[in-house]
Order: structure tokens, then C-alpha cells, then sequence
């Protein structure tokens, strides 16, 4: 990576979010120029009246052949009665993580995704835990985006933006959004770059077993297909092994145009975490955690950390079919 590299701020549109802080002086963005094996899981049923009770029990969950490893791995799932419970939760274990890494690396790497996942990071931003988390040391990534200007009703941006980053003091220069001026592909090329000076930059770790970016933290939702990030049942995309950062132009669920981190990345990541609340998503829960079935590998099976940790934050209706 050259040392000539820099970030640009990028200038939106004149739609901008209801804040007092526009979204164009809270990115990061980059130039071109620049930069079936079975396992263990463990259940915790957490309920509202006792939630020093955990039920816990081992069963079997299959995964998708040639992404997991050989050797059994444990999975944390936790139960919640509600959306609210679930949410409490992850804040919780959030602020810890952040802590955790402060202390250890002076920084705390953080991969969010898009849809209703910012709406269960909702208590981070409130008491206690907006008071308790050091924000300076927090670098704000997305799994993936959809290649649209940053203003529009579509990007990932403007959602984590309206919903989380406009409510906590994180720098503006440690939140690395898209260059949405450019195509899927450069855009893609562009923001593994970013990834890569930031790397030389000792923000971002490497994995020792993998030689992929190390994230702190991979916060990823679930969509009723059973995709994550924008890695869809049977895009061949679910199969790259090499790239760090892709691009889609045939999205199946809009809008088209998507850049990506891959399996390699998501699963190097130290801590990763699939939040999953809704009726809606039960099907594909059970296909990853239970004995449900699907004609199709899901995505969602593919997660499979290669060294570090995977929790499963769930709501009662999502886990209604294990």
C-alpha cells in the first residue's frame, strides 16, 4: 500500500438526514487511486422472569461442505422473549467487546450490516451504554452496500447513519463508507484498498491462519432467504475464495448493484454475531441451527469462523421451529 494514500470526504446530495450533523462530515470515503460437517451449539433460552436460568443443550447443525471446519465448534445461540430483550442484550455485549478492544489495541473494528440489524443496535445509543463506550476508539465498516448515492433511501449508509452514527461521537475519519461516484467493481477494488492501508496501518489485524482482514466485530443480520451481506442462495459469489471485497450487478433483491466482503473475510473475523428477530426468518434458522431442510445450501450456513467466535442473538419467533 503506497504512503502517498488518503481519504476522501465525500459531498451528498441536498437530501440529508434529520441531525444536527450532516452525513457528508461523518464519512470516510476512498479514492480509487488510493486506497455437511455437523457441530455443537449451546442454547441459551432467556426468559424475562429469570434470566439467570439457561437451558442449555447440545444438538446438531449442518453447514455447507468445503467452508467449515473439519473440527467441531461450539455455537453460542441466545434465546430472547422479545425484540426488546434481544436488543438490551446486544448492547450489552457490544459495550463489553468495545472495552475489551480498547484496552487491548487502542481501537475496536466494527462491521455492521444493513436492515433491521441498526434497529437492534437501538439501546447502544441510549443509557447507560452511550455513556459508558469510549467512541473515539470505535472504525466503522459495512459488510456490504448497495451502490447508490448516500442520500438514498436504498444505502446502507443513510440507514446506520439516521439510526446509529448520527447519535454517538464516533470521528468522522473512522467511518469508511463507499465511494458511491464510482462503478460496483471499482467501488468493490476501492474499499478492499481502503481495508488494505488500513492494515499497514495496524487498525485492522490479520488472521495468523487465514492471511484475511481480522475484524473485532462482524454484526450481520439475516434475510428470510437465508442470505447475509449481500451473498445470496446460489450466487456463485457464496463460492470466492480470494478476493477480499466484490461486487454484484445482478442482485436478486434490489437494488442491483452491491459490493461485498466475502465468506474468507467474514469468517477470519474475531467475534461474529448473527441477530435474527421475526417469525418471518424461523425457516432459515432452522435450516442453520435445527434439522429443517432447504434445496439449496443456505448462506447463512456458510458463516464459520475460522478461529473465532460465533453468537446467535434470536428472538422467540425467530427460534419458534428448533
Amino acid at each position: 500500500m503506497a504512503s502517498s494514500s488518503t481519504f476522501l470526504s465525500a459531498t451528498l446530495p441536498p437530501r440529508l438526514p434529520s441531525s444536527s450533523r450532516s452525513p457528508a462530515s461523518h464519512i470516510t470515503t476512498t479514492s480509487l487511486s488510493v486506497c455437511s460437517n455437523h457441530r455443537n451449539k449451546r442454547i441459551n433460552l432467556i426468559g424475562a422472569a429469570n434470566r439467570n436460568k439457561l437451558l442449555c443443550f447440545n444438538t446438531k447443525a449442518s453447514t455447507a461442505a468445503g467452508m467449515a471446519n473439519e473440527k467441531e465448534k461450539e455455537k453460542d445461540v441466545q434465546v430472547y422473549d422479545s425484540e426488546e430483550a434481544l436488543s438490551v442484550s446486544l448492547a450489552k455485549y457490544t459495550a463489553d467487546l468495545s472495552e475489551k478492544f480498547a484496552k487491548q489495541k487502542d481501537s475496536f473494528t466494527v462491521v455492521l450490516s444493513g436492515g433491521s440489524l441498526i434497529k437492534s443496535l437501538r439501546k447502544l445509543v441510549e443509557a447507560p451504554c452511550v455513556d459508558s463506550i469510549d467512541w473515539s476508539k470505535w472504525h466503522v465498516f459495512w459488510v456490504d452496500e448497495r451502490v447508490v448515492p448516500k442520500n438514498h433511501p436504498d444505502s446502507n449508509y443513510l440507514l446506520t447513519y439516521d439510526g446509529f452514527l448520527s447519535k454517538v461521537p464516533i470521528p468522522s475519519g473512522n467511518v469508511y463508507a463507499i465511494n458511491d461516484a464510482l462503478s460496483a467493481e471499482a467501488a468493490a477494488d476501492d474499499y478492499e484498498t481502503c481495508v488494505k492501508h488500513l492494515i499497514h496501518n495496524k487498525i485492522i489485524s490479520v488472521s495468523e491462519s487465514s492471511g484475511f482482514p481480522k475484524f473485532d466485530l462482524m454484526l450481520l443480520g439475516m434475510g428470510p432467504d437465508g442470505h447475509v451481506a449481500s451473498l445470496f442462495p446460489g450466487h456463485p459469489l457464496v463460492q470466492e475464495k480470494k478476493k477480499w471485497v466484490t461486487f454484484i450487478k445482478e442482485s436478486p433483491k434490489p437494488p442491483p448493484e452491491r459490493i461485498t466482503f466475502t465468506f474468507p473475510v467474514i469468517n477470519s473475523s474475531e467475534n461474529i454475531v448473527l441477530v435474527v428477530a421475526g417469525a418471518g426468518k424461523a425457516h432459515p434458522v432452522h435450516v442453520a441451527l435445527g434439522n429443517g431442510e432447504d434445496s439449496d445450501v443456505l448462506p447463512v450456513q456458510m458463516v464459520s469462523p475460522d478461529e473465532g467466535k460465533l453468537t446467535w442473538f434470536l428472538d422467540k419467533d425467530a427460534a419458534s421451529k428448533l
